[in-house]
């Protein structure tokens, strides 16, 4: 029996197919390129010493997803495709929807058909919109303030609905606070395609000098510092989260969304000092205005995790800090070296 990991080339893709190898699962991935390079799969190879089924194929290719279910045994799906810009999502609404929510509908439609109903889903934070006050728990409402979120935000409800109308499905919803960091050895880590959204990559690149400094989105927010404050959780004890929830999904039917933080909070400068004094770099930055749709304080409740999955994260902000700035420096132009 087989895990099919559906974006499993991606940044925490990459990272759980690793986890999933050294625990013994047979991993089939399917991933398109979009947002990830081939290169990854030959450091998965030479990290675990293992090999796995892959798949060049996006998922609203229906034919394709076909043709893996027929030629494997899946017993259940984590699943990681998708677009993933904010920005980007407000640009090109059409295609972040068609791609994310298609996409998955076409997967889910194709898991049924060969009678797989266990899947895990790389949800995240963002469903928690603009009005939930953090710690954020798993029974606040839902809303989203740009499209990528809404994309998150309907595959959860279509997932739900599903076990409803079927007890046999168990989906899991992970929501994900804001993953950084890397594989200790080094060789796979965050690789974004063009200026990062995101805020470790876009430090390192700058420690790397492939960007003059950081942008710091605003410093007048209700916080100590003036920056926004985010629950930063290490991409493998993401991972390994994923593992868990394979394992709760497998043994129980039912939806269930589940947070995935260290319920701590650090603001943005927070993150700046703590990377600079891991590493003995200096990082330039500059406060710039808000971007819209940014909330000041987020950060997970991350109780429910502990008690369903058994699961907590177990590394520091200096562990994610080191990690990322070890790959970035390894790999100063990410897996194009």
């Amino acid at each position: 029996m087989s895990i099919l990991v559906t974006g499993g080339a991606g940044y925490i893709g990459s990272h759980t197919v690793v986890e999933l190898l050294n625990n013994d699962y047979d991993v089939v991935i399917v991933d398109d390129f979009s947002n990830s390079h081939p290169t990854v799969l030959e450091r998965i190879k030479e990290l675990t010493g293992k090999t796995f089924t892959f798949y060049e194929l996006n998922l609203l290719d229906k034919e394709g997803l076909h043709k893996v279910f027929q030629e494997n045994d899946i017993e259940a799906v984590i699943h990681f495709a998708g677009f993933k810009a904010v920005g980007e999502s407000v640009s090109i609404p059409l295609e972040y929807y068609h791609n994310n929510v298609t996409g998955t509908i076409i997967l889910l439609e194709v898991m049924k058909e060969f009678n797989v109903k266990n899947i895990v889903f790389s949800s995240s934070a963002t469903v928690y919109g603009m009005d939930n006050k953090a710690p954020f728990t798993e029974d606040m409402p839902t809303s989203a303030t740009n499209p990528y979120g809404y994309t998150k935000v309907f595959i959860e409800h279509i997932l739900e609905d599903l076990a409803v109308a079927d007890n046999e499905w168990s989906p899991i919803l992970l929501r994900y606070f804001n993953p950084i960091g890397a594989h200790e050895s080094g060789r796979i880590g965050e690789d974004p395609n063009d200026t990062p959204n995101n805020l470790m990559p876009y430090i390192t690149q700058v420690a790397v000098e492939k960007l003059e400094k950081l942008s710091v989105y605003g410093d007048d927010y209700d916080t100590p510092d003036g920056t926004g404050v985010r629950d930063y959780i290490h991409v493998v004890d993401l991972a390994k989260g994923h593992l868990k929830a394979l394992d709760y999904s497998l043994n129980h039917t039912g939806a269930q969304a589940i947070n995935l933080g260290t319920g701590e909070g650090y603001s943005v400068l927070d993150v700046v000092h703590a990377f600079e004094k891991a590493n003995d770099i200096k990082i330039p930055y500059e406060i710039v205005e808000r971007r819209p749709g940014d909330i000041a304080v987020g950060y997970a409740d991350p109780n429910k995790a502990k008690e369903l999955l058994g699961w907590e994260a177990e590394h520091s902000l200096e562990d994610m800090c080191r990690t990322s700035w070890k790959w970035q420096k390894n790999n100063p132009q990410g897996y194009n070296n």
